[in-house]
């Protein structure tokens, strides 16, 4: 299995992910870099980022990097840190993982998630433990950079009607849940001429009230909080705040395929342009891009897939149905912050998010899964079954069958012996029993 995962390489902190592990990590990249250049270093709030990201910082160094510590810092703005000031970074971040978990995640120097490509090559060399070693006295220099995250801020304010935005002072109710998101979504919303009502808004790596990931379940006092007061909307991030779930006026909680959909609307309101989603996000973006009279493509899963595509097609809008928006014109890559300005930006222009959410189309969607020891075996044949049949289908990141009324998913995780099967159609019956099928047709071919 490759040592780098669907976003960074991820562990029990201390235990598979350790201070050697993040030296050796950081030699890699030098090395992959020829010992020259510069990177940023940035960390979430995590109890052991100061342990990693110190270790992170001595590896760089080792290998002849000037390195800038940008402290505590959402993904994003690290990203747009590194895009205009260094020539590569790294993240300490297990994201929304649990959290005794941390993790290490490589930046390109155009700001966009290291390649799968790169990564590759750096993991070569990390295994090889070939690493070039700077002598004595060319070690790298080491920064501090204080100003990341107003950076940060201020190119999110740059990218959305914020004039507008601050003539309706809305009311904002937001659960940072302790993480990265804590030092930049409160400050930003004040900035946006917000009434900022915050929770979980206090750097603590315990994550003592909620776990990093940002479900519904975790979210109720959100919810009523939103509704006892009145505001306008909620909003909700992971642990490094790369992503964000919303809940409307009401309280009710957006459904993030919703979300993608409603966003992906808007954008096309005000440009037409390609979209890009993966292969897992739901029917909704058809319909959308159709209605626009735009092509959408679809791509593996993985957020690196939909940046890369959207930069080789220079596309308008795209992201993940799990709250990771992407809008170039800011960045290439997922931003729970941006995502939040625009849909402020929204509600500005005059219409609510109960409202919005009514306006993209209804799907219905069930899922399951199943233990499967031989992925590769099952997966082929699943695929040959498939194809020798007449339905519609998508093998770029698993087996994807079109049907007349929906479609089913069928995908092997990239980190456990299982076979997950998606399925979406027009009626909550369909959608289950396109799923047995999927399910069925697993069983079959194990």
């Amino acid at each position: 299995m490759a040592f780098f995962g669907t976003n960074g390489v991820r562990g029990i902190a201390n235990d598979y992910i350790t201070p050697q592990l993040a030296v050796d990590v950081a030699k890699s990249l030098g090395t992959y870099m020829g010992s020259k250049g510069t990177i940023a270093i940035g960390r979430d709030t995590r109890m052991s980022g100061e342990m990693l990201k110190s270790a992170a910082i001595a590896g760089a160094l080792s290998a002849g990097l000037t390195v800038i510590d940008l402290g505590t810092a959402p993904v994003p703005a690290v990203q747009y840190y590194v895009r205009d000031h260094a020539d590569a970074g790294i993240m300490i971040t297990a994201s929304h993982n649990p959290r005794e978990y941390n993790g290490i995640k490589l930046i390109a120097g155009d700001g966009s998630e290291f390649s799968r490509e790169g990564e590759s090559e750096v993991e070569k060399i990390y295994y090889s433990k070939q690493f070039a070693s700077a002598n004595w006295d060319r070690t790298g220099d080491l920064r501090t950079a204080n100003d990341a995250n107003e950076y940060y801020i201020q190119g999110v304010i740059d990218h959305v009607d914020a004039e507008n935005i601050r003539g309706k002072r809305l009311k904002v109710v937001a659960d940072t849940g302790c993480g990265a998101g804590s030092v930049t979504l409160p400050f930003m919303l004040q900035r946006l001429g917000c009434e900022v009502i915050t929770i979980n808004a206090q750097l603590d790596g315990t994550f003592p009230w909620r776990n990093p990931e940002p479900t519904p379940d975790v979210l109720t006092e959100l919810a009523e909080i939103v509704r006892i007061t009145g505001a306008d909307m909620g909003v909700a991030q992971d642990g490094d705040a790369d992503r964000a779930v919303f809940v409307d006026e009401n309280g009710d909680f957006i459904d993030e395929e919703v979300l993608l959909a409603m966003m992906a609307k808007y954008i096309l309101s005000l440009e037409k342009g390609v979209i890009v989603t993966p292969v897992s996000s739901s029917q909704r973006m058809a319909d959308i891009a159709k209605e626009a009279g735009v092509e959408l493509i679809w791509t593996a899963v993985g957020s690196i897939n939909v940046a890369r595509k959207m930069m080789e097609t220079d596309a308008v809008f795209g992201g993940e149905g799990n709250g990771g928006l992407i809008f170039p014109k800011h960045q290439y890559c997922r931003d729970g912050g941006m995502a939040c300005a625009k849909l402020l930006e929204i509600i500005a222009a005059g219409t609510t998010l109960s409202e919005f959410a009514k306006s993209v189309p209804l799907y219905f969607n069930s899922k399951t899964k199943t233990v499967c020891e031989d992925l590769k075996d099952t997966m082929e044949r699943v695929t040959a079954t498939v194809l020798e049949g007449t339905e519609k289908v998508d093998t770029t990141d698993g087996v994807k069958i079109w049907y007349d009324d929906g479609w089913v998913l069928i995908r092997p995780s990239g980190t456990e012996p299982i076979v997950r099967i998606f399925a979406e159609s027009k009626t909550k019956a369909s959608a289950e029993e396109l799923m047995l099928e999927g399910l069925e047709l697993v069983e079959k071919c194990k």
